[in-house]
C-alpha cells in the first residue's frame, strides 16, 4: 500500500473513532447496554477481518491483561458519555500518555525526563479545570469515570507493546468478552426504533470494528509524526459532531482545559515520534519514560 493511501486510511479511522460520543448520546439506552451491543457487533466485524486475513488470535498473559484493560476503557467511556459532556469524556480519556509515564516510573523504575514532567504538569492543570467545571455543572462523576477510562487506556497501550503482545487480539478478546457480558442488558430496553438501531449498528460497525481495521491497515505505512497529528483529530472532532447534531455545548472553562490537554498531548506525541525517528535503530526503545510509549504504533487503540 502506498503512503498516501495509508495516510487516508488513518484519517478515515480517526473520523470513524470520533463518532462515538455522538452515537452514544443518540441512543436512549443504559450505558452498559450500549457498550455491550457496540462491542458485540465490533467483535463480529473484527473477527470477520481476522478470518479473511487468516490472522490467528494470540493468547498470552500480556494479551489477556490488555483485553481486560480494553473492557475497562470501553465500559468507562460509555458510562462517562452519559454522565458528562462528550468533550470532557474524550479529552480526559486522552490523558492516557501521562498515566503511561507514571506507570513506567512506578512499575519499571524508569525515571521520567524533563519533557515528561512538563507534560504531566500541563495535563494535570487541564484536568483540574475540567474538575472545577464538573463540580459547578454537576458532572463530577462523569469526569472521574473519564479519567479512569484514561488510566485503563494507558494499560491497554502498555500491554499492546513488548514481547508476546498482539494489539488486535487484545482488542478482539476484550470486545467479545464485554459484548457477551453486557449485550443481554439490551433486552431490558424499550426503544428499538429505526434511528436508535441505526446508531447502535453504526457504533459497532463504524466506530469500533471498521475504524480499528482501517487504523491497523493504514498505520503500517504511515509515518509516526503524521499518525500522531491525525489521531489528534479525535478529541476535537468528537465534541464538534456532538455539538452540531446533538446540540451539546461545553463551558469556557472546559474549552480552556481541552486546549491545554489536547495541545500538550499532541505536541508530546509528535516529539516522541521525532525522537524515535532520529535515534539509531538499536536505541529506539530507550530514553525517557514516554519514549517507550512509541515502540509499537499499531498498539494504539482508539475509542
Amino acid at each position: 500500500m502506498n503512503k498516501n493511501r495509508s495516510v487516508l486510511f488513518v484519517f478515515l479511522a480517526s473520523v470513524c473513532f470520533s463518532t462515538g460520543g455522538l452515537f452514544i448520546k443518540l441512543v436512549p439506552w443504559n450505558a452498559l447496554a450500549i457498550n455491550g451491543a457496540r462491542n458485540l457487533i465490533g467483535a463480529a466485524v473484527i473477527g470477520t477481518f481476522l478470518l479473511a486475513a487468516r490472522r490467528r488470535i494470540v493468547f498470552s498473559r500480556r494479551v489477556l491483561v490488555g483485553a481486560l484493560s480494553m473492557i475497562g476503557v470501553t465500559t468507562l467511556f460509555a458510562l462517562a458519555n452519559k454522565l458528562t459532556t462528550a468533550a470532557n469524556t474524550i479529552v480526559l480519556q486522552f490523558t492516557a500518555p501521562v498515566f503511561v509515564i507514571l506507570f513506567m516510573a512506578v512499575f519499571y523504575r524508569q525515571e521520567p525526563g524533563r519533557v515528561d514532567l512538563a507534560v504531566c504538569f500541563l495535563v494535570l492543570l487541564g484536568v483540574v479545570l475540567f474538575f472545577v467545571d464538573g463540580i459547578r455543572a454537576g458532572n463530577l462523576l462523569g469526569n472521574v469515570l473519564a479519567v479512569l477510562s484514561g488510566i485503563c487506556y494507558a494499560g491497554v497501550f502498555m500491554m499492546n507493546t513488548g514481547e508476546n503482545a498482539d494489539a488486535i487480539s487484545s482488542c478482539f478478546l476484550g470486545q467479545l468478552a464485554a459484548g457477551l457480558a453486557m449485550a443481554p442488558l439490551c433486552l431490558r430496553e424499550m426503544d428499538f426504533s429505526a434511528p436508535v438501531m441505526a446508531s447502535v449498528i453504526a457504533l459497532g460497525v463504524v466506530q469500533v470494528g471498521g475504524a480499528y481495521i482501517l487504523f491497523s491497515i493504514g498505520i503500517r505505512d504511515t509515518p509516526a509524526v503524521t499518525a500522531s497529528l491525525i489521531t489528534g483529530m479525535e478529541p476535537i472532532l468528537n465534541p464538534l459532531l456532538v455539538a452540531a447534531f446533538y446540540g451539546e455545548r461545553i463551558t469556557t472553562l472546559s474549552v480552556i482545559g481541552c486546549v491545554i490537554v489536547v495541545c500538550s498531548i499532541l505536541a508530546y506525541n509528535v516529539w516522541l515520534a521525532k525522537k524515535k525517528r532520529n535515534l539509531p535503530e538499536e536505541q529506539a526503545g530507550t530514553g525517557e519514560a514516554g519514549n517507550r510509549q512509541g515502540e509499537n504504533t499499531d498498539g494504539l487503540i482508539q475509542l
